[in-house]
């Protein structure tokens, strides 16, 4: 794998304790995939970042062109989720599934993030984290469950952005991280970080600083008004998709979860679910198509479609799809995700309504 994406060796096989091993090896899984969908296209893969800039581009200009109240709703929507594209393309490439250049993947993603306020290798690294440990309630980096201890335990502002206003939630993580967690996706200190990617960091949290005193700028030059109309509610749209859409990979009653030696990669990558968003999914790049992409972290985002169906008899009950319309699924996930047991492995969300009725 690139080194944006690596996976430690003894977390790729099964352990020699805790419960039986997959009935399947990621060795079968990737032997069952076109080998071609393992190679990036840079052709591909540009034309996609120059495709969603485009398409921001010509939002902006046909917003100043109208200028009009009543087309602004319209265009809030719009440009919010073509920045929620646009962070897919540099989610690429912090997987180096963009293409098989560092270089490159990380120009592409600098211009893909910080533009809508993402320290590019700040979140990379604490995405890697992420992958490295999906489904491992103990390591495990975004949208993972608390015990019921800690539910109990949470004071009223951090339940208040983990369950009760969830998809306003990335900001504060991005400067607090989540719930028994500390650091910062900008300070090179932070346990996210080893001390060779010191400059790595600095250097996306001064770019971002940059794009902030460049909206400060903006605010100066034009008003408040100016910056609310063209960036600031896009930008609201944005993490409402960032987090739905990042929520609901993770977050289902049926999901399990693991401890200590129960837990090794194959089988946390599988604890993830594949949803549709209809007509978006183009739009943002098939993201949802999460299952394949836990699996093989440096595939890219235009294959994932191809590789699902190749898998998918291998995986058999292992493979998980909602066919639910998004709205009643982040419904269901929002009042019955809450919690898992203080011990235990293979365990599953838990509702406070339930337990408090």
């Amino acid at each position: 794998m690139q080194a944006n994406t690596v996976i430690a060796e003894d977390t790729l096989k099964p352990p020699s304790s805790g419960s039986p091993e997959l009935p399947f090896t990621l060795q079968d899984l990737k032997a069952a995939i076109p080998a071609y969908c393992f190679e990036p296209s840079v052709v591909k893969s540009l034309g996609y970042f120059f495709l969603d800039v485009s398409i921001i581009a010509g939002l902006y200009a046909l917003a100043g062109y109208i200028n009009s109240w009543w087309f602004f709703p319209i265009f809030w929507v719009a440009q919010g989720t073509m920045f929620w594209a646009l962070f897919v393309v540099g989610h690429d490439c912090g997987h180096g599934s963009f293409s098989k250049l560092k270089w490159l993947n990380n120009l592409i993603g600098h211009l893909s993030h910080i533009p809508i306020l993402v320290p590019y290798h700040g979140w990379r690294i604490s995405h890697r984290t992420h992958h490295g440990n999906t489904g491992n309630i103990d390591t495990d980096e975004s949208w993972y469950p608390v015990s019921e201890t800690k539910y109990n335990q949470m004071p009223w502002y951090e339940k208040l952005f983990r369950f009760y206003v969830p998809l306003l939630a990335y900001p504060i993580y991005l400067f607090k991280r989540s719930p028994n967690r500390e650091g910062s996706h900008f300070l090179p200190n932070s346990p996210l970080f080893r001390p060779s990617e010191k400059w790595d960091v600095l250097t996306s949290s001064a770019l971002w600083v940059v794009m902030v005193g460049f909206l400060g700028w903006l605010t100066y030059e034009f008003g408040w008004v100016f910056l609310i109309k063209y960036y600031l509610v896009p930008y609201i749209i944005f993490v409402m998709w960032l987090d739905l859409v990042t929520f609901l990979h993770h977050t289902e009653p049926d999901i399990p979860w693991y401890r200590g030696d129960d837990w090794y990669f194959l089988k946390g990558a599988l604890s993830t679910i594949d949803r549709s968003y209809g007509f978006i999914d183009p739009i943002h790049h098939n993201i949802g198509t999460h299952v394949a992409h836990h699996i093989f972290l440096n595939m890219p985002h235009y294959h994932l479609l191809t590789a699902t169906e190749a898998i998918k008899p291998i995986l058999g009950d292992y493979y998980r799809k909602s066919e639910e319309p998004i709205w009643k699924s982040f419904i269901h996930s929002y009042q019955t995700c809450h919690f898992v047991s203080d011990t235990g492995s293979n365990i599953y969300y838990q509702s406070a309504n339930k337990k408090s009725s």
